[in-house]
Parts: structure tokens; C-alpha cells; sequence
């Protein structure tokens, strides 16, 4: 008998607990434009919400798309001016940033799911006032921070056994659009509908300790020093906040994973040794 025939059933079997535990569970996965570099790590990354689908789960993606706005704006030499590191957010970039996620990267990430025999369905924070937002900072311009979730479009597509893509754009109270950072829109949206999971797909392996090795599982209550002792920072910070924000908001645990490797949504939800790093509270 072929032995890769044999191990693909064994992993199948380990994996039946893991099949029962996640029925019908909500899955939100924000789906970083870093993990998203090359065609195979796109199918992958297809493949796996298709499976997890089909075996009853309810993903929800949540896309960035950070590289492409920059590759855009730098091809039509758009200025960008930055304050404390971060983009403002002008009506030239708008533009730009809304042509990008909502055009080219939603709709890749619509046909890949689509070409692995999923069904998806495109959609921004915009539409049926999926995410409200009010600015975040007046000196960023046109950044929006969500205010108001109604995710009844989300549980309309469900019931549909359709996997909605969600392009972090949103709608301001007098008919803005916003750019909202993609990990706080998809921690808004895993805390209004509850989900069991938020799947935080970046280009890294996950939270490391000061000898490189991966914090598998993380207590909120040690961040504080975890920040004030080095192990978080930079850019894992605000993916922190977001995670401890998202299970206030009734979200049972954040995971922080390495987006590029190979079903690295599968490795994390049905093995023993799961993926990244999990934050949650203690059981």
C-alpha cells in the first residue's frame, strides 16, 4: 500500500476531533497583502478556506493589500507624506487605495477561492453598512476607525454557503470612505459576529521570544511585559492590541501565523501542534 496514501489517512483520522470541535464555527481570517506575494501562496491560502467550508466551518477573509497600494502609487508618482511613520490618507490616495483593495486584490482573492470550486462573494465595509467609521486621526486624513458593525450581509452570505471577502474600507456618518487598517477591521468584524477564531495571516511565524523561537501560546496578561521587556514590538504591537481588543468583543481566541506558508489555516485549526501563536485567556 502507497505510504503518502496511508499518512494522508492518518492525518485525516487526527483531524476529526478538530472537525467536530469548529462545526459551524465562524472563522474570520485577515489575510495580510504580504501573505498573499506569489501565486501558489495565494491557491493555498484558497484551497484552505474552500476545505474549510466545506468540512462546515464559516470563514469570513479579511484582506489588506499594503505592497500593491504602495506598487500603485509609486506607478502614477503619487506623493505620500507620512506623520509618526504612518500614510496620510488624501483624496488622490484615496482614490488609489479604493481601486486597489476593492478592484484588483478582492477580486483575486474572489477567483482563487472560486478556481479551488469554492463560492465567494467581493464586498467592502461600504456596502449594506457592514462597517461604519469615524476618523481615527485628523492628521492621517481619510483613515477610519469602525464605530458600527452590522454583519447581517455576513450572516445573509453564510446561510447562503457563500465565503463573504471583505475589502477594509469603510463608510463614514456623512458618506466618506475611510481606509481602515485591515487588521482592526477584521478584529471589529471577528468581534460582532463572535467568532470562535481570529486568524491573523502576516509574513511572519508569529510571536518570538528573545531566542527566535515561536510563543505558541500567549496569556493577555503577560503582554504588558512582553512590550515593556522588547519581546513586542514594532508592528506586532498593534496586531497585539488588536487580538486583546477582538476578544473583549467576545472573539475566543487570535491567532498570529505565517500567512506564506503552506496550509498554514489548516496546520492551525486541525493539529495537535497548531500554527503561530495563540492568545487567549486561560481555560
Amino acid at each position: 500500500m502507497n505510504r503518502d496514501w496511508v499518512a494522508t489517512a492518518a492525518t485525516l483520522s487526527q483531524a476529526l476531533p478538530y472537525l467536530q470541535r469548529y462545526a459551524g464555527a465562524t472563522m474570520v481570517i485577515k489575510l495580510g497583502g504580504h501573505a498573499m506575494g506569489s501565486p501558489e501562496a495565494m491557491r493555498s491560502f484558497a484551497r484552505d478556506v474552500v476545505l474549510m467550508r466545506q468540512v462546515g466551518l464559516n470563514p469570513v477573509v479579511v484582506h489588506g493589500g499594503g505592497p500593491m497600494i504602495n506598487a500603485m502609487l509609486d506607478k502614477l508618482a503619487i506623493k505620500s507624506d507620512f506623520v509618526n511613520g504612518k500614510r496620510v490618507t488624501d483624496a488622490a490616495t484615496m482614490e488609489v487605495v479604493e481601486m486597489v483593495l476593492s478592484g484588483t486584490v478582492n477580486s483575486q482573492i474572489v477567483q482563487a477561492i472560486s478556481a479551488e470550486g469554492g463560492k465567494a462573494v467581493g464586498l467592502s465595509g461600504k456596502d449594506a453598512n457592514l462597517m461604519i467609521c469615524v476618523q481615527d486621526n485628523p492628521d492621517l486624513g481619510l483613515v477610519g476607525r469602525p464605530a458600527k458593525i452590522d454583519v447581517s450581509i455576513l450572516r445573509d452570505l453564510q446561510a447562503a454557503d457563500t465565503i463573504p471577502v471583505i475589502a477594509p474600507l469603510g463608510m463614514g456618518l456623512d458618506g466618506e470612505t475611510y481606509n481602515v487598517n485591515g487588521d482592526t477591521a477584521a478584529g471589529a468584524i471577528a468581534g460582532a459576529l463572535h467568532a470562535d477564531r481570529l486568524l491573523l495571516l502576516t509574513d511572519v511565524a508569529g510571536v518570538k521570544n528573545k531566542d527566535g523561537e515561536v510563543l505558541t501560546e500567549i496569556d493577555p496578561a503577560i503582554v504588558p511585559g512582553l512590550i515593556e521587556d522588547g519581546t513586542i514590538a514594532g508592528g506586532m504591537i498593534p496586531k497585539i492590541q488588536t487580538a486583546l481588543d477582538a476578544m473583549k468583543d467576545g472573539v475566543r481566541a487570535v491567532v498570529i501565523l505565517d500567512g506564506r506558508a503552506p496550509n498554514a489555516c489548516l496546520l492551525e485549526l486541525f493539529t495537535d501542534h497548531g500554527a503561530g501563536s495563540l492568545i487567549r485567556r486561560p481555560r
